[in-house]
Parts: structure tokens; C-alpha cells; sequence
């Protein structure tokens, strides 16, 4: 059955949906947020969850008294709906971490070999493999051209892993997963998947789609609580150096000898992040409890509707890195010819109340191939509206007709209004933040 969405909706609740800022003309709007590939807000499930543990939070794995029974039952009850949400397979274990950029960290640690990446990968995927040895494909115009590129790679010499992304963090496109999974496998290396955009939009099976590795974060899947992801198979994680060296990575420790613990113990030391694990598992459950067909079809809609009205207005082009991509997530990116896009972010929030991202997206290789400087990222998540969408393009369109109403000035890279007439610290008096909320 077709699923029926009404756009002019948020198909879940987050925390903020109400929230009002002040305008620098003077005056106050409900805030639209376009920045969800950043830092989504929390769901209400996610914070209803933590709300319930709180009083019963205390140490993990080492306690006997009855609220640390309750933290160590709900943190390893947590690996389940993780694994489950992912369809994980029966060798793979589920390591939390803070988020993907340390769950990539420690997965480059553990990788007995070469690794082959993509020039448009994020900083997270891209960084950490340098020193186990990395080897750069450069996208081609299409993503076929593309794929082509990486078999060849991976054909030119034996490689361990192949690192890619799920869906490009500056412009949404999707890659196709269980394609490249094939590729690697038949050229003899493990494929890992950045999944840090793609999990929050589409449902992905690791089982299905042949995934090795895959790696997100917690705050961009609606649980912005610390913690992060890391699945995978189990002997690179068991045979790999600790992540860190301290308690609970260990069986036994004397003076001169150490028994390291197996995977996931054995990259977990330290004291962890039970709420950042218990908000990943309800972000986890709340997502899967919605229809997949019903997700995608209200994030296109409205990612449609966003790009159609951007399009339409002189001056704004659409950045994509491919000319056939398969598939695209909620996030739209885009330039406006005669303004910085730090100006236009800034003008969109202190006079209209809209928060986007601009800059390069900790993907300064693909921001070069594209041959921009900066850009423009609005993201779509569970709460954007019909309503929101129509507001930033009105707001363009404003821009590109008459301008901005304040002045603008960057200072050390950073655009802001002069002068900035709204408070900007939560803890500020009267007319600050925290009194706007209602």
C-alpha cells in the first residue's frame, strides 16, 4: 500500500518544534531548522527514554546495587536495537563510541592493510586512513564513471578495506551500497560504510546489502546525547589494537602482562556513555517503527519542493557532484551569485529566523573538485514542514530581489549582523533564549 503523507506536517515530534528566537529588526519567529545533517534534535521517544533512566543511572558492569543492574541492562540491551535497526549479521558486534569520526578513528586502527577512499568523503572518512596507508579515487562526472574508477583501484593492487560514504554530506546523493559491496568482495577487501547521513533517511540492511562496517552518529539520528557507532565484523575488531588502554578493556591485569578483552569490551574502557547508548537505542526503535516508504516519500516531497523553489530564483544554482545519481537524501545544496554564502547564512537566521549551514562541510577535497570555495547546506529531517520549505525560499527570494535590511561584516571567516541586537547566551537576563520558548 501506498503510504499517505501530508507534508504540511513533521512526521515525528523533536525537541524545539516550538522553539522562538529573536529577530535582529526586533521581534520574534519560530525557528525553521535546516541543519539537521549537522545536529538533529532530539525525539521525544529519545528524551522520554532518558527521562526514565535518569533516576536509575549509576556505574556500569561494576556495581551490584540495583540501579547499576538497571544502567548495565540497558546498555547492553541497547547493542540489541542497534543491531536490529541494521539488520546486523550474527558475526558482527555492535562497539559505542562518541560518534563516527571516533568509530572511524578505531576501525583505521584495526585494519590490516591499505585503504581505498573516495576524494568526497567527509574529514571522518578521510583523515584516519593515511596512516595505514590510503589510496584516493577521484569521482568522475557520473556515478557509474565513478564506480568504474574504484574497481580499477581496487584491481591495481590488494586492498583491505574500501571506505565510502552513504549519502554525501554536502549534497545528499547516495551511493549504491550493496553494489560496492560486490565490487570489494570479488577484489578481496571489506567495504565500511559512513553511514553518519544515510541512517537518519533510509533503512539500511548490512545483512542484505553485503556492509562490513558501518559507522553513525548519534546526534544526527535524533539522539544528541554523546555517543556514537560503530558495527562490524568481529576479528579485525578482536584482533586490533584497544582503542584506549584502561578499565573494562581488560580481562586481567598484572605488573608486567595485560589479557585484553574481546570486541566490543575491548575498545569500550573507561567509564561509558549509558545515556548516549540508551538515547541511540530509542532513536533506533523510533525509526524503525516507521514506515520506510512513508519516510522517504515525505523527505522527497518536501527536498523536491525545495529545490523546484530554489531553482526557480535567479542568481541560485544547485550544487551535485553526479549527473545520475541513483538515489538523494533530504539535503540540498546550493550557491547565490553576488553573496558570500556565510552572508547569506547569516542573513537567513538573524532576519528570518532560519538556521542553514555554510562553509565546506568538513569535505574540503570535494568542495575543491566542485570548484567552490563555500556553499549553502539546508537539511531536511522528521520535523521539517511544507510550511518550513516555503519560508527559506521566500526568504531567498527576498535576497535575490531587494537584498538584505541589516548590514553585514565578517570577522575571522565568521558573518554576523552589525550590529547584533539579539542575545546570544542561553544564560543571558531577561529577552534571553531560554524566556523565548512557548
Amino acid at each position: 500500500m501506498t503510504a499517505v503523507v501530508d507534508p504540511t506536517c513533521a512526521i515525528a515530534d523533536v525537541s524545539g518544534a516550538d522553539l522562538r528566537v529573536p529577530l535582529v529588526q526586533g521581534g520574534t519567529s519560530t525557528y525553521a531548522n535546516f541543519d539537521y545533517a549537522a545536529s538533529a534534535p532530539a525525539l521525544k521517544q529519545v528524551t522520554d527514554r532518558i527521562s526514565q533512566l535518569l533516576p536509575f543511572y549509576a556505574s556500569v558492569h561494576r556495581g551490584a546495587g540495583y540501579a547499576s543492574r538497571i544502567s548495565t541492562e540497558c546498555y547492553e540491551a541497547s547493542r540489541g536495537s542497534v543491531a536490529r535497526f541494521l539488520d546486523a549479521d550474527d558475526d558482527q558486534v555492535v562497539v559505542f563510541t562518541r560518534n563516527t569520526t571516533d568509530s572511524l578513528n578505531l576501525l583505521a586502527g584495526c585494519v590490516p592493510g591499505e585503504t581505498v577512499v573516495l576524494d568526497i568523503e567527509h574529514h571522518a572518512n578521510f583523515l584516519p586512513w593515511a596512516a595505514r596507508g590510503r589510496r584516493v579515487v577521484r569521482a568522475a562526472a557520473t556515478v557509474e564513471e565513478t564506480i568504474q574508477r574504484v574497481v580499477a583501484e581496487l584491481c591495481s593492487k590488494p586492498a583491505a578495506l574500501l571506505a565510502v560514504t552513504g549519502a554525501s554530506n554536502v549534497t545528499g546523493e547516495v551511493l549504491p551500497l550493496e553494489r560496492l559491496a560486490t565490487i570489494a568482495h570479488q577484489c578481496g577487501a571489506r567495504i565500511l560504510v559512513d553511514a553518519a547521513q544515510l541512517a537518519p533517511h533510509r533503512r539500511i540492511s548490512l545483512r542484505e546489502n553485503g556492509i562490513d562496517y558501518l559507522a553513525f552518529s548519534g546526534h544526527k539520528l535524533y539522539a544528541p546525547f554523546g555517543s556514537g557507532v560503530l558495527v562490524g565484523r568481529r576479528d579485525w575488531l578482536d584482533a586490533g589494537e584497544p582503542y584506549l588502554a584502561g578499565g573494562g578493556a581488560v580481562r586481567s591485569v598484572g605488573v608486567t602482562e595485560v589479557e585484553w578483552a574481546c570486541a566490543p569490551q575491548r575498545h569500550e574502557a573507561g567509564s561509558p556513555n549509558v545515556l548516549g547508548a540508551a538515547a541511540i537505542a530509542a532513536a533506533c526503535d523510533a525509526l524503525a517503527a516507521i514506515d520506510p516508504g512513508e519516510l522517504v516519500a515525505h523527505e522527497r516531497f518536501l527536498a523536491d519542493r525545495l529545490r523546484a523553489g530554489l531553482s526557480a530564483l535567479s542568481g541560485v544554482g544547485l550544487v551535485n557532484i553526479w549527473s545520475d545519481s541513483p538515489d538523494c537524501v533530504g539535503i540540498v545544496a546550493f550557491t547565490i551569485a553576488g553573496f558570500a554564502p556565510g552572508e547569506v547564512a547569516a542573513y537567513l537566521s538573524a532576519e528570518h529566523a532560519i538556521g542553514v549551514r555554510d562553509g565546506r562541510f568538513c569535505a574540503h577535497p570535494l568542495l575543491a573538485s566542485l570548484g567552490l570555495d563555500a556553499a549553502l547546506r539546508a537539511s531536511i529531517g522528521l520535523g521539517t514542514t511544507a510550511a518550513d520549505v516555503d519560508r527559506l525560499i521566500s526568504a531567498v527570494a527576498t535576497l535575490v530581489a531587494d537584498g538584505p535590511t541589516w548590514n553585514y561584516a565578517a570577522t575571522d571567516g565568521h558573518w554576523n549582523p552589525t550590529p547584533e541586537t539579539r542575545p546570544l547566551s542561553a544564560s543571558s537576563p531577561e529577552g534571553a533564549a531560554p524566556c523565548l520558548i512557548g
